[in-house]
């Protein structure tokens, strides 16, 4: 967990991933630089009840704060993120390591690249249930997504703090550092698939996404919500996910599949060569399954800001 100031929603978060079933759940906790008082003494509190460990670091902002965490943590057989302010179902876990241990079975074995020790790398995310501060349900932003490479160069939709992988595929994370890094749980899935992953998606929710006034990352399910967000994209990054393509290439080309190395490449160098376009424009592989996005994307490669 990252945490940055304030403690409005902390304990109820905390609670609710103590209140995990049919797991064995160890805590770790980074403050990213904020210097709180108030939320040094709960992580002081919680910790000498041995219910978690917390440790406090520079202000690198959420997707360097949570890799900073994935370095840090303990070896376990899954790793999961979690924002300060959400609440977790019980079975939220449960759920995640009852469908990513199918990938163990012999069915999946072919389909999974591999880390040091033989384990099958694989990822689960699920849908949230997006609620208010108050915890009342509010109108779902529904996903259905086709999980493959192609679509993941176009479509980052993934939320990190419903993610549950495994220890191979963390092994793989901790192998590169990108330059480029705009969020950790895209980045986390772009490395899943590229690499020809198990990756599981959860159409059910096991999570309450709290949307209030200081969310770092929120998500809502309006027209509104999503023009404000693209324009903040194009205003402040440019050719975001050709450079995610361009780092996916410099950590993990060599342990690509040919077919996954060749879409990077194509959408690498979509912004500088007419030839890559018109190859990503034809080619159905990056086509996602939202047809909104496809047509978005789509003029992004035109207009040369993909």
């Amino acid at each position: 967990m990252s945490v940055y100031n304030g403690t409005d929603y902390l304990a109820q978060q905390l609670s609710s991933i103590y209140a995990q079933q049919d797991v064995d759940v160890r805590l770790l906790v980074r403050d990213d630089g904020s210097g709180c008082t108030e939320l040094h003494e709960l992580l002081d509190a919680e910790q000498a009840a041995g219910r978690l460990q917390w440790y406090e670091g520079q202000n690198l902002r959420p997707a360097r704060s949570f890799m900073h965490l994935l370095q840090q943590a303990p070896e376990a057989e899954y790793y999961a993120f979690a924002d300060q302010d959400d609440v977790w179902l019980p079975d939220k876990l449960a759920a995640a390591v009852a469908k990513l241990s199918r990938c163990d079975t012999a069915a999946h074995a072919t389909k999974c690249e591999k880390g040091d020790d033989g384990e099958e790398a694989a990822l689960y995310f699920s849908q949230t249930q997006l609620v208010d501060a108050d915890l009342q349900p509010l109108p779902n932003v529904v996903i259905n997504p086709r999980l493959t490479f192609g679509e993941a160069l176009v479509y980052q939709f993934v939320g990190g703090n419903t993610m549950v992988f495994n220890h191979a595929l963390r092994q793989h994370l901790l192998r590169y550092e990108p330059t480029y890094l705009r969020m950790h749980d895209i980045w986390i899935y772009d490395v899943a698939l590229a690499l020809g992953g198990h990756v599981v998606f959860d159409p059910t929710p096991h999570i309450l996404y709290r949307q209030h006034d200081s969310n770092a990352v929120g998500q809502a399910d309006s027209w509104l919500f999503r023009w404000r967000a693209r324009m903040e994209r194009l205003q402040h990054e440019r050719h975001i996910r050709s450079r995610i393509a361009s780092e996916l290439l410099a950590g993990y080309a060599d342990a690509m599949p040919a077919a996954n190395r060749s879409l990077a490449e194509t959408a690498a160098q979509a912004t500088t060569s007419w030839r890559a376009r018109w190859r990503m424009l034809s080619d159905k592989a990056y086509d996602p399954a939202d047809a909104a996005i496809a047509r978005s994307y789509k003029i992004a490669v035109m207009l040369g800001l993909f």
